[in-house]
């Protein structure tokens, strides 16, 4: 009997050594973003079996997700992998992680560069917010030019608003700044009637769309906007104000090609939108925080690593996951 007791401890043992899966922590910076929920989403499914995740809401908190990432450093993790509130405030982050040897995989909020050589074992999943502002940029020039109608005031200049998401936010400033060059680059004489944050937020866009709409009645031709959340609530002001129906319509855009705007877009509302890609995003993010909490290097997780410029990466720092433009003609490939 007791031979048989000692046995079992050992299995027990043993199982125990070899069956224990990695503990990754993982920050999102605030739950209630749509996209970051489907992100945070394909992060869990994958992890499931494979490894003990401890997801934490940051809750727009820099100060919260530092103290977030001090418990999960208490707690043993061997790796982690993080969705910053405010990718400037990075360094504090990247020298915790650095004391401890710990990998950390940085995702969706991309950090300067200088910030990321601070550390070999600081990695980024992501996409290049240029590529997005400039596509947004095309999906309007295009409808501006095979819609001479949308001229209203017919005096050859395309007047616009911006929605803008955290102004210190690096993908936010590239929309907004790449987006406008597109369209001129297209030839197309431009105006800015007005620019204002909404901090990503669908109710805060609705209320700077209706009072832009009370302040430029009849002169705001196009609406840009940093991400799909506030590009819907820019419409349901539009909505509010009679578009979209009766022949009036509006042309807004956003980024991420989220659920909700693939509706909008197939209802008629949306005039586009750029697929960001949650789904490979989370994929990706796990698939390097898993490699690495194992001990294994980067390279081996993910293919292809590739710095800022899309060239070969020798320190394998980049992920990059690509944008895709989303339009009537092709948003039904798209939808799940």
């Amino acid at each position: 009997m007791k031979r048989f007791l000692f046995a079992l401890l050992v299995l027990a043992a043993l199982g125990s050594s070899v069956f224990a899966q990695p503990k990754i922590g993982v920050c999102i910076y605030k739950f209630d973003d749509t996209f970051m929920s489907y992100v945070r989403n394909t992060i869990e499914t994958a992890a499931k079996g494979k490894a003990t995740l401890s997801v934490q809401d940051s809750q727009y908190d820099q100060p919260k997700q530092n103290d977030q990432v001090d418990q999960f450093i208490v707690q043993g993790m061997k790796s982690l992998a993080i969705n910053m509130v405010d990718p400037s405030a990075v360094s504090v982050l990247i020298g915790k992680a650095k004391a401890k040897n710990l990998p950390l995989v940085l995702f969706n909020r991309e950090p300067v560069a200088a910030d990321m050589a601070k550390y070999d074992k600081a990695y980024y999943v992501g996409a290049k917010a240029q590529d997005s502002g400039t596509m947004e940029g095309e999906i309007v020039a295009d409808y501006w030019k095979k819609n001479p109608s949308a001229d209203l005031n017919k005096d050859g200049v395309l007047q616009y608003v911006m929605l803008i998401g955290d102004p210190s936010n690096t993908d936010a400033k590239f929309r907004t700044q790449y987006s406008i060059e597109a369209v001129v680059k297209a030839g197309i004489k431009v105006q800015k009637l007005a620019e204002d944050t909404a901090m990503w937020d669908r109710p805060k866009a609705q209320e700077k769309m209706a009072a832009w709409l009370t302040a430029y009645a009849g002169k705001i031709e196009v609406v840009f906007a940093n991400n799909d959340d506030m590009a819907l609530g820019a419409i349901e002001a539009l909505k509010a104000a009679g578009y979209f129906k009766g022949g009036k319509f509006m042309p807004v855009v956003g980024v991420d090609a989220t659920p909700p705007a693939l509706d909008a877009l197939e209802q008629g509302f949306l005039l586009g939108t750029v697929l960001n890609d949650a789904t490979n995003q989370g994929l990706a993010t796990w698939e390097l925080a898993y490699s690495l909490a194992q001990g294994k290097s980067a390279a081996t997780a993910v293919a292809p690593l590739a710095n800022a410029e899309g060239k070969p990466d020798p320190k394998g720092k980049y992920v990059w996951v690509p944008y895709q433009k989303v339009t009537k003609d092709n948003y039904k490939q798209f939808k799940k």
